[in-house]
């Protein structure tokens, strides 16, 4: 079981990441194929020589076996993620959304929320850097979501609890440019 997953790269569009999902699960799908159709048969052996049976050693636990590494691997180690893979499926089935869910479906959902949650904290946390803050708190957040032009379309209709508005002065309120004689002249009165 020492298969290397795949490195996930930094890509610029939520697209982009979802074409390079969408392959991996296909890769992963053909590997997985082509070690169900290498299974060898069972070949039939010609019987030995019964031995005399031997004292029987204690077992050992697995972990110590194997020098003290896990013997499983839990779904989201294999698809190389820090989101739950398992509690995902959970949330598909207990959820009812629909009869069946396949097995990529939690894997591809935690992938995509994974990297939504990574670009909105990269970006509040540009933003708290910028307001010379150590903690990210809803205002960061706000400034965040609005000034990336894809986070704001994706959550236009939602509303971050004291997070705030944009900075913004409609230009019509903004004091005119004009020549300092005629501004002058019309503040003295």
């Amino acid at each position: 079981m020492s298969e290397k997953t795949p490195q996930v790269k930094k890509t610029s569009t939520m697209v982009e990441t979802l074409k390079e999902g969408e392959a991996m699960l296909k890769a992963e799908n053909k590997r997985n194929k082509k070690a169900a159709s290498k299974k060898p048969k069972a070949e039939k052996k010609p019987k030995a020589e019964k031995k005399p049976k031997a004292e029987k050693k204690p077992k050992a636990p697995k972990a110590a076996k194997e020098g003290g590494k896990k013997s499983t691997k839990s779904r989201s180690e294999r698809a190389g993620l820090q989101f739950p893979v398992g509690r995902i499926h959970r949330f598909l089935r207990d959820g009812r959304y629909a009869e069946r869910i396949g097995a990529g479906a939690p894997v591809y959902l935690s992938a995509v929320l994974e990297y939504l949650t990574a670009e909105v904290l990269e970006l509040a946390g540009n933003a708290s850097r910028d307001h010379k803050k150590q903690r990210i708190v809803p205002r960061h957040i706000q400034l965040a979501i609005r000034n990336d032009e894809e986070l704001n379309r994706l959550l236009a209709h939602i509303t971050i609890p004291a997070g705030g508005v944009l900075p913004n002065i409609h230009s019509i309120l903004l004091p005119k440019k004009s020549k300092k004689g005629t501004a002058e002249a019309s503040q003295e009165v």
